[in-house]
């Protein structure tokens, strides 16, 4: 059984309460809108038929009108001959045609009018239907969203990012433990003495001494 049985309840529905009560929002939407189209459809249908019946009806009422001219017609040509019994025949014809078009008439109004409230319904249904397709749309774009942000916060949360990052803080520890190597190794070295540092002085000068030889033998050699 659909959410909606009459044209009237889909005009009178509040969208919004039916969404949220609808366990599904999103399926309760699509079978809103479908509801409201086959309605729309069968609407269209029944003013089609209207507009039918009206036209064959007012052709009857064409017809009965030439025949009531032309029951008159016979009337004043049998009282010309006097013959006053045809002439009352003739306008009971008449008065027969008469009847049935102003009978015929009358179902043409009630067939207008059932057209008016026809034309009100589908103008009510389609401000109905462009609310609920907006409303459609609406309940997409936020689905769209929330299922974006669970993705991203899956996807954050998730095993993979959380190797990835398990990775980094591996490669980071390696890191401080190499510069943590460099470190210890200049720990505890003791300062040189005085003797040290002179000692150190007079190496560099004979080895400068040795070089400026070196250098001044090769001069002369070459």
């Amino acid at each position: 059984m659909g959410i909606f049985s009459r044209t009237r309840d889909i005009v009178a529905a509040n969208f919004a309460d039916l969404l949220d009560r609808a366990e599904d929002p999103a399926k309760t939407i699509r079978v809103i809108i479908l509801e409201m189209e086959e309605t729309l459809v069968e609407v269209r249908a029944s003013a089609a038929r209207t507009i039918a019946d009206g036209k064959e009806m007012r052709r009857h009422i064409a017809k009965l009108d030439s025949l009531q001219a032309s029951w008159t017609e016979k009337a004043e040509l049998a009282l010309s001959k006097n013959r006053e019994d045809l002439a009352k025949a003739a306008l009971v014809e008449r008065q027969k045609a008469a009847d049935m078009a102003e009978q015929l008439a009358a179902e043409v109004q009630v067939l207008d009018d059932a057209l008016r409230s026809s034309e009100e319904d589908i103008a009510k249904l389609q401000k109905k239907l462009t609310e609920a397709r907006a409303k459609q749309n609406g309940i997409n774009t936020r689905l769209e969203s929330a299922n974006n942000r669970a993705r991203l916060r899956e996807m954050w949360n998730g095993p993979r990012t959380a190797e990835a990052f398990s990775r980094f803080d591996v490669l980071e520890r390696r890191v401080d433990y190499a510069e943590g190597r460099a470190e210890a190794m200049g720990l505890g070295a003791a300062p040189k003495s005085l003797e040290e540092e002179i000692a150190e002085l007079k190496a560099s000068d004979k080895v400068d001494a040795e070089l400026a030889a070196l250098k001044a033998r090769m001069g002369k050699e070459g």
